[in-house]
């Protein structure tokens, strides 16, 4: 009984712990953790107005996108429209996990055992089918890892921007950690066909009933406050520089992730952002270096399992933290978590897939 009451004085302390669903089903809530993002619904709404966004109902049914992570203040609009085609009521997440070396986490992807998750708009529910899928994946490639779903923000960025068009989403989040490529063909291939079980069990389509949302920031530039890498600025921090940088984005999105998805187009993917000898390490730095062909492979697989087809990706929008006004965000409570300037700049990309 004590070890009890102390597991369970644990759980508030952290913020883990909310009211049972019924007397026999503890919830397990992940708290908001990351800074950058809205914590209040008022927040959401008033960087919707400050973005001059209206958000109107459509009947897309976007089977995958890619979405920004960083910054509401960078960013901006672009979340919206990485999501405004998105309106399956569960949606499988894709995460980047940042700091899998902190748990040394590698070769498997990462679930949680989270039943909600906080958001300003109350919590969200991970669906049942988290639990369902696991059982129907090979042991060998999963990991149930709270901590590293905690503190990990490429996940929770995206989430109110989701609930907020549709308050009953559900969310599968998975995390992808370091990953060489040969293993993302196999677990990625995996997953799809635990998903397509899962589906078929509960009568989901693609894209009207499931959607996947892949997390993704694009190249990370610059030679000035990037931590232990004091240089990521290869073409130089000169308007020249930036071009070139930019430019070299623009050519890995149009041969790798927009058209006829395939795997020789994931492959290069991985072939232009991870080194060939150490897939540990950048080569070209985008931080969804695993959840983007991770992502894209699943998404793709899933379509071909249930459609003989592949995935076409549509490009939607390009830009980086130094290339627009930043959104004011101050005076609402919120904040921005790095500088942005020619010496250290981040870029985004939104892609949807149907």
């Amino acid at each position: 009984m004590k070890a009890w009451l102390l597991l369970l004085s644990l759980l508030l302390l952290l913020g883990s712990c909310g009211e049972t669903k019924d007397s026999n089903d503890l919830q397990l809530v992940r708290p908001q953790t990351a800074h950058g993002f809205a914590r209040q619904a008022w927040q959401m709404d008033s960087l919707y107005s400050r973005m001059a966004i209206t958000e109107q109902e459509n009947n897309l049914q976007w089977k995958a996108v890619i979405s920004p992570h960083d910054d509401y203040s960078y960013v901006g609009s672009l979340y919206h429209e990485a999501l405004r085609g998105v309106n399956a009521p569960n949606i499988i997440l894709i995460g980047v996990a940042h700091r899998a070396r902190n748990f040394g986490l590698q070769d498997k992807i990462v679930f949680g055992n989270y039943s909600h998750w906080e958001t300003p708009y109350g919590k969200i529910a991970v669906s049942p089918a988290n639990r369902e899928i696991m059982d129907k994946l090979p042991a060998e490639h999963y990991i149930v890892h709270d901590s590293m779903q905690l503190i990990e923000h490429s996940l929770e960025a995206i989430v109110p921007w989701i609930q907020r068009k549709n308050r009953d989403t559900n969310i599968i989040p998975i995390l992808v950690p370091y990953i060489n490529y040969e293993d993302i063909e196999t677990i990625s291939s995996k997953l799809a066909e635990a998903v397509k079980q899962v589906m078929e069990d509960r009568n989901w389509k693609f894209g009207k009933d499931v959607a996947i949302v892949i997390s993704n920031d694009a190249v990370h530039y610059g030679d000035q406050e990037w931590g232990s890498t004091s240089d990521m600025a290869p073409f130089g921090t000169d308007s020249a520089g930036t071009a070139a940088a930019r430019e070299k984005d623009l050519e890995i999105i149009d041969r790798c992730l927009t058209g006829e998805i395939s795997s020789d187009k994931i492959k290069l993917f991985t072939e232009y952002t991870v080194e060939e000898e150490d897939y540990k390490e950048y080569k070209w730095v985008w931080c969804g270096r695993y959840s983007v062909p991770f992502g894209l492979a699943f998404a793709n697989r899933l379509n071909q399992v249930q459609h003989d087809q592949s995935l076409k990706g549509t490009f939607l929008g390009y830009q980086s933290s130094i290339d627009h006004p930043a959104v004011r965000v101050e005076d609402l409570g919120m904040e921005t978590t790095a500088i942005a300037t020619d010496r250290h700049w981040v870029a985004y990309t939104a892609i949807q897939y149907e």
